[in-house]
């Protein structure tokens, strides 16, 4: 086996999204940091992986700062900040405590990740926050989802030009809806409102893409595998969007 001499630091390594790219990026040679909440889901990951390294943090803390840190056993090639927020409803009734937890999490989860390996990035290393298509498509059912995500729009652009000078690029990753347990869990909102079924929901949503279909987690870990590439740094401060053809507006 080759040595690993980079690392891919994964955050929410154990959902839908994170199980792939860890898989994809241990494939190519790189290793892996996983950091997850759970210690129990991690040491499962780390079962099927020989070699991850587990790191067991909150990113919502502060502290997951030290832990993450801790954790590197050297350079740093990307770090991917992927974790999960609650559903928590549409505008109309989510709980303004939910909508900042989802902020917290989202942006100040990508900010503390980001000074957790600022002694480990070297020139090209990549800095990428997943988002999602409700931060550029507002819906009145995912409130969520959608400020956070459209937070992260700025905040991924703030961290290309800080870390430009240094040769370090930032990168924001826009999926659309995945089919995936948190997305049952936002359709089953949209019923609760819409008075229907999450079956009619999931279909009208298939509906809103022009392929008719959802986004796949291989398809966001290959345009994790495309930044890579050190042609990327172009695309530093931008968008990638992996909607499916889900987009109406311009740019």
């Amino acid at each position: 086996m080759a040595q690993v001499t980079e690392y891919v630091v994964v955050v929410g390594a154990t959902g839908a999204f994170g199980t792939v790219m860890v898989e994809r990026f241990l494939a190519r040679g790189l290793g892996v940091v996983a950091v997850a909440r759970s210690a129990a889901t991690l040491e499962t990951l780390a079962a099927r992986h020989p070699g991850l390294i587990a790191c067991a943090a909150d990113i919502a803390h502060d502290d997951s700062i030290d832990a993450i840190r801790a954790a590197l056993p050297g350079p740093v090639r990307m770090v991917v900040h992927g974790p999960g927020v609650s559903v928590g409803g549409g505008v109309l009734n989510i709980s303004t405590a939910a909508l900042v937890d989802a902020v917290n999490i989202k942006v100040g989860g990508l900010l503390r990740l980001v000074r957790a390996v600022d002694g480990h990035l070297r020139p090209n290393s990549r800095l990428v926050a997943i988002g999602g298509h409700y931060g550029f498509e507002p819906t009145a059912y995912a409130a969520a989802a959608g400020v956070a995500n459209a937070a992260l729009v700025n905040v991924v652009r703030q961290l290309s030009l800080a870390y430009g000078e240094r040769g370090i690029t930032a990168h924001l990753v826009a999926p659309g809806p995945a089919d995936t347990e948190r997305l049952r869990r936002v359709a089953a909102d949209r019923a609760r409102l819409q008075n229907t079924t999450v079956d009619v929901v999931l279909a009208g949503m298939l509906d809103e893409s022009s392929i008719h279909a959802f986004t796949e987690p291989g398809q966001v870990a290959w345009a994790l595998e495309m930044l890579l590439a050190p042609e990327a740094s172009a695309m530093t401060g931008s968008t990638l969007m992996l909607d499916a053809g889900r987009r109406r507006g311009l740019p």
